[in-house]
């Protein structure tokens, strides 16, 4: 095992790396940037490492710096979790050059699916269906338009590179296709460093499913088991759950197959996602995504496996916890992304200063987070303030138990995604299964007008968390006691 493992990320999976190597008795080493030297995970590691100014580019995107942090403070392993640099193989790259191990699998494979288009010619290779579109980028506009025609509207106008929906636009028309290429060329250009983008046939109400893989270094590779992601706004994901509502015994195995299939084909090893679109009882490829997942906890909690901590025994040369034919689905499980955002404008982030919070517990809770009272939300990265994942013995139960646990839920300060989770798990047509990727869309007026109701009903909150805890005279007492042994600590530790 490794005695030492650096977390090249931040925020709540920084620390959820962070407590998965406390059990396996790993020591870790926390890099932080400007912007996040008051953070928990920083607190939290063993060691801490201020890896520069607060834009990324200058602290969790630059590579150089890390390798540097690993070597000085002796860290034989990275992890660079989800997001940054996790899908980028010059990391990988570095690593290898270094004798570094990347908790994850080799640069090539990495490099392999993180062009989608390159993705796309491999599983074709490997016999995995395919949404029908082009098997290269878009030269210029003529192309396009003819690229189009033989696909058939409407299409998706998708980049290369990158991931989390940013950049795909659904194009209906010729004209609305012209418009878009070079927004869309010049928005990959910024997120990923490049322009290139492709078209894609447009699968009307899909289902978001993705199979979670773990794969170890001696060739034994399995599945567990799937997770539906279909409630998403701008084709980035804001509720999961698993398993898939619409899943059938037959279907899990012939989907898990053809994922198992795919990730072996390209030698794939450490977790991993296939990610597929599935509509009227057919299934197509969309991405593999060569890293952890943020809505991995599910997974978890339908498994009992822990995929962190077989992450880094995968990457320690140990072999696989459970063969194929031991896993089992117990249960469901659903996961809310708790975002600082406005859900009634847009989704708007809203970074700012949490002035209360508590967190829900009980009985099939878990809270994944990364925030505390008085902590600042900077404005330099994802809006995600925790993740909150509820089990139950069947859906009917996980959903009453994330109301429950939601009605629990207190942040002030900030606007949340709190009151559209509400709204979403009062949904009938939620509670139906009947999901698709546009479902948000589909019933925005219904959503908004709960999230309405929600708000209303929530603006006694502050009244709420106070009468939680201590009497009003005493609060005050606590929080300046608190205060005090914070500035302490600070200075204490600004001293060494």
């Amino acid at each position: 095992m490794f005695n030492k493992i650096l977390i090249a990320n931040r925020g709540e999976i920084a620390i959820r790396i962070m407590r998965a190597c406390k059990e396996l008795e790993v020591k870790t080493v926390a890099i932080y940037s400007d912007a996040d030297k008051n953070s928990l995970f920083a607190k939290y590691a063993d060691e801490a490492h201020n890896i520069g100014e607060s834009a990324p580019v200058k602290s969790y995107l630059n590579i150089e710096k890390i390798i540097n942090a690993a070597e000085k403070y002796g860290a034989e392993a990275i992890h660079p979790g989800y997001g940054f640099l996790a899908e980028n193989p010059n990391l990988g790259k570095e690593c290898e050059k270094h004798g570094i191990k990347l908790i994850g699998p080799k640069s090539s494979v990495i490099s392999a699916m993180g062009s989608k288009i390159a993705a796309r010619k491999l599983m074709k290779n490997a016999g995995v269906p395919i949404v029908p579109g082009t098997e290269k980028g878009i030269k210029n506009s003529s192309e396009a338009i003819k690229m189009a025609e033989s696909i058939g509207y409407p299409i998706m106008l998708k980049p290369s590179a990158g991931g989390g929906g940013i950049g795909m636009r659904i194009i209906w028309e010729e004209d609305e296709l012209l418009r878009a290429i070079d927004s869309t060329e010049s928005l990959a250009k910024s997120a990923f460093g490049d322009a290139t983008v492709y078209l894609e046939k447009y699968i009307q109400e899909p289902r978001h499913i993705e199979f979670q893989i773990i794969a170890d270094e001696h060739n034994n590779i399995m599945h567990a088991a799937e997770r539906e992601c279909s409630i998403q706004r701008r084709n980035q994901k804001l509720i999961e759950e698993a398993p898939s509502p619409v899943m059938t015994g037959k279907l899990r195995e012939k989907m898990g197959s053809v994922a198992v299939h795919a990730a072996s084909f390209i030698g794939y090893t450490n977790a991993g996602t296939v990610e597929f679109l599935y509509s009227n009882g057919s299934f197509y490829f969309l991405e593999m995504n060569t890293r952890v997942q943020v809505e991995h906890p599910i997974t978890e909690a339908i498994t009992g496996i822990d995929i962190v901590k077989e992450q880094i025994k995968i990457a320690c040369g140990e072999e696989l916890c459970c063969p194929q034919d031991t896993i089992r689905v117990y249960g469901h499980a659903i996961e809310c992304r708790i975002n600082a955002e406005d859900p009634l404008n847009n989704f708007t982030p809203n970074p700012g200063k949490i002035t209360g919070y508590r967190s829900p517990g009980g009985l099939g809770v878990r809270v994944d987070s990364g925030v505390y009272n008085n902590y600042t939300i900077p404005s330099y990265y994802d809006s995600m303030i925790s993740k909150l994942i509820v089990w139950g013995r069947d859906r009917e139960e996980a959903i009453s138990r994330m109301r429950r646990a939601l009605s629990e839920y207190i942040i002030l300060g900030v606007k949340t995604t709190i009151p559209f989770d509400k709204a979403m798990m009062a949904s009938p047509h939620f509670h139906e299964g009947k999901l698709h990727t546009h479902f948000v869309d589909e019933y925005k007026n219904e959503i908004m007008d709960n999230m309405l109701k929600v708000i209303e009903e929530d603006k006694d909150m502050e009244t709420r968390l106070k009468s939680t805890f201590l009497p009003s005279r005493k609060v005050a007492a606590v929080s300046a006691a608190v205060s005090s042994y914070m500035n302490k600590s600070i200075a204490k530790n600004k001293g060494k």
